[in-house]
């Protein structure tokens, strides 16, 4: 049976003779800052409230005010919280020049505010907003405000609509520009670095399959078993806050003279 510094060594080993890594991150590695996992039932943030009532485009036009009610607490939560040690490792790996890119199912923003540079965010940000009435875009200040302030929905200052953060909610579609550019760079990746992502939600949830058919490696990091351990290269089941920056520390002594 192999131990996790065996894992890690793995893993290290085949980061250092990739050439073009990409990492797909999930809700695991934002937990360590605070941040909840929607679906894990310790959260609470789906035991109270359905999804489907509030969280679908077609709940949100119907009653934004529900929508709002329910996500004031995460946004407190969101713009509260900082990057954690696997923000900071995947950030020392881009340093390094070893990961790439960074696709991520995480609205947060952490990993840019963690410094790293390439970040597609496939699933939407609070950064801007959206009038779901004329489609002019805001920033995101207008929003925030209603969101710390108090009650109320945030309006379009063109037209009087309701403006829609852009995170992407259920029955939506993704943004084709961010998607386009998740599967290119897993069409060129060698090694996608899976971490804090139970693979449950597609279209995310298919782009490890998609880089091993085009030759790349995996290196899957998750606390919990996911559907492809099968076919990773290397597994690691274990807090990726403490598994990354043990990686990145490796890679960093490998590359010193």
């Amino acid at each position: 049976m192999t131990t996790l510094t065996d894992r890690i060594d793995a893993a290290r080993s085949l980061l250092q003779k990739s050439h073009y890594a990409v990492a797909l991150t999930g809700a695991g590695v934002s937990t360590p800052s605070g941040i909840p996992d929607f679906r894990s039932p310790e959260s609470g943030l789906w035991q109270q409230v359905d999804p489907m009532a509030v969280a679908t485009l077609a709940a949100f036009r119907r009653r934004p005010e529900a929508f709002y009610r329910w996500i004031r607490p995460m946004v407190h939560q969101i713009t509260s919280a900082h990057p954690n040690p696997a923000h900071l490792a995947l950030k020392k790996m881009e340093e390094l020049g070893i990961v790439h890119t960074i696709i991520t199912q995480n609205i947060d923003g952490l990993h840019s505010r963690a410094g790293s540079t390439r970040v597609i965010e496939i699933h939407g940000h609070f950064r801007t907003a959206t009038c779901i009435s004329c489609y002019r875009t805001a920033s995101s200040e207008a929003v925030l405000n209603y969101l710390q302030g108090g009650e109320g929905v945030p309006t379009c200052g063109n037209c009087g609509g309701t403006l829609k953060p852009d995170v992407i909610l259920f029955g939506e579609q993704i943004p084709y520009a961010a998607m386009q550019s998740a599967y290119c760079e897993t069409r060129r990746c060698d090694l996608m670095l899976v971490a804090g992502s139970s693979l449950t939600v597609e279209p995310a949830a298919g782009l490890p399959t998609l880089a091993k058919k085009h030759g790349a490696s995996m290196i899957l990091i998750n606390l919990q078993a996911t559907s492809l351990d099968d076919i990773a290269d290397v597994v690691i089941h274990d807090d990726v806050a403490s598994v990354l920056p043990m990686l990145a520390d490796a890679l960093s002594r490998q590359e010193q003279p």
